[in-house]
């Protein structure tokens, strides 16, 4: 007993005070480990979405947009982070059966909501715009019109996200959007950078919206926007053809060759061996071309291909009034048009049938894409759908028409010459985001959203400088305690005098 005791009395942890020493020390230790940690881990980035739908002529597209919730330098950085492409036409198409139109978007609207944070549902704007499908369908018919609308509002209110409304854009609006779409993902906006021209092409209107130093908007202001973007006055020219879409100008390259009622047409715009029975209700079934329906005409008739480019290409012209101009300069069908300055986008249409016939690469010259598209509409057109098994055959059987359109679009409406043809840039994406009116349209729309304040670390830098400064002096004053039993042993050492 007397050796257990002896042996306890010389270990100093068996002593009640080292004891409570060494737990202090291990909590302070642990207290400034975890302190650490907590003030130095990564903030985690907060984010918003928006959602805007699409509803063109031909399809309807969703696209989702994020940016920082706390807008880095109270702009956001807004980027697409998800799109969905509708199944089916174009609400527009639905106008005999409205309530089409609201369920057509339902599996869109269903990945929507796997897509933005559960706990960003109901703080997330959702907004559909409507372009010039359902301009047209508006100026037709604007009841029909309307009850297309409500079936779509009714299906929209039912997500949990926060329905803003839905709108026909006007042209004017869908190019100028169009036009900060194409700026902004380019970065070209807040560097102050000379900007990019931006061309829309759709299947009922297309658009054309640029800065120019010769034009102060007072010629024509009804083409005018002016605006202020990042410190920067911008006057941009933009202006829309509605009808000028490639399947409404389609409608009317072939009533230009049906006004006598014909049973059977030969169509320079589709490939040799092409045949096929049209409606002429159907054919004329569109503003852009009913008041030119043929008196007499039968139900259907013959629709034949012959595959000639310059023959199409004349037909073509014929559908724009290149003629008659009270400007000083102009496009077609009499609106003025400065002249063309700067690079340019052209994007929707113009790139997905450019990209089909390989003809995306602008600095090939304009003669030589005339050749490639005159032996491209010369192709049998057997020989075409083997060569593309996996197009659907209504597509397939109109990209000699659409390609000859585009090409005469540019060069005969918009003034593009040979040598500044290789200005123009066919894209689909810029950053990964797709290029149209949408980005811009949300891009201005978040403006009006509150910024968040951005997380933070727990403590302020001076508070967590304190914790740190007194744990760490807590930590040497229990080091030095914790030396305290060989205190009275160094005192006791013998002195020699």
């Amino acid at each position: 007993m007397s050796a257990q005791r002896e042996m306890k009395e010389k270990n100093p942890w068996h002593k009640p005070v080292t004891i409570i020493i060494t737990v202090i020390g291990v909590i302070a230790i642990v207290a400034l480990v975890t302190v650490a940690v907590l003030q130095n881990r990564p903030v985690s980035q907060k984010y918003k979405y928006g959602i805007v739908l699409d509803a063109g002529s031909s399809h309807t597209a969703l696209y989702i947009y994020e940016w920082p919730a706390e807008k880095d330098n109270n702009t956001g950085r807004v980027e697409q982070t998800h799109s969905c492409k509708v199944k089916g036409k174009g609400i527009s198409s639905y106008a005999s059966e409205p309530w089409k139109a609201g369920e057509s978007l339902t599996l869109c609207m269903q990945e929507a909501e796997q897509k933005v944070p559960k706990k960003r549902h109901h703080e997330t704007p959702l907004y559909l715009g409507a372009t010039a499908g359902m301009r047209l369908l508006n100026m037709e018919n604007s009841s029909a019109s309307d009850k297309v609308f409500q079936a779509v509002e009714k299906a929209l209110q039912k997500s949990p996200f926060s329905y803003q409304g839905a709108r026909i854009l006007s042209g004017q609006e869908e190019g100028a959007f169009g036009w900060v779409t194409v700026n902004y993902l380019d970065d070209r906006l807040m560097q102050g950078l000379e900007t990019t021209g931006a061309l829309d092409l759709g299947g009922a209107s297309t658009q054309i919206s640029f800065v120019s130093d010769n034009y102060d908007g007072s010629e024509s202001p009804s083409n005018s926007v002016a605006f202020r973007l990042y410190g920067n006055d911008y006057n941009l020219y933009t202006h829309s053809f509605l009808c000028y879409g490639k399947d409404q100008v389609l409608r009317m390259a072939l009533a230009q060759q049906t006004q006598s009622g014909p049973r059977t047409i030969l169509d320079p715009c589709f490939h040799p061996g092409y045949t096929e029975i049209k409606n002429y209700s159907v054919l004329y079934d569109s503003p852009c071309v009913s008041d030119r329906k043929p008196q007499g005409a039968p139900v259907s008739f013959n629709h034949r291909g012959n595959g000639s480019f310059g023959q199409c290409q004349e037909i073509v012209k014929s559908v724009f009034n290149i003629t008659s101009c009270k400007y000083s300069q102009c496009s077609f069908n009499g609106v003025f048009q400065p002249l063309l300055q700067g690079p340019f986008g052209a994007f929707s249409a113009y790139y997905f049938v450019m990209n089909f016939l390989n003809l995306t690469d602008t600095s090939i010259p304009l003669d030589t894409v005339k050749d490639k598209l005159t032996r491209y509409c010369a192709t049998p057109w057997d020989q075409i759908k083997l060569q593309h098994p996996n197009v659907k055959l209504n597509y397939l059987e109109e990209y000699c028409f659409s390609g000859t359109y585009i090409l005469t679009l540019l060069t005969e409406g918009y003034n593009f010459t040979s040598e500044s043809y290789s200005n123009i840039k066919f894209i689909k994406k810029i950053k990964g985001s797709d290029a149209g009116w949408t980005l811009g349209y949300m891009l201005n729309l978040t403006n009006m959203i509150p910024a968040e304040a951005p997380d933070s670390p727990p403590l302020p830098h001076a508070g967590y400088v304190s914790i740190v400064t007194i744990i760490a002096l807590l930590l040497v004053v229990l080091f030095i305690l914790s030396l305290r039993p060989l205190w009275p042993r160094c005192s006791k050492q013998p002195h020699i005098i």
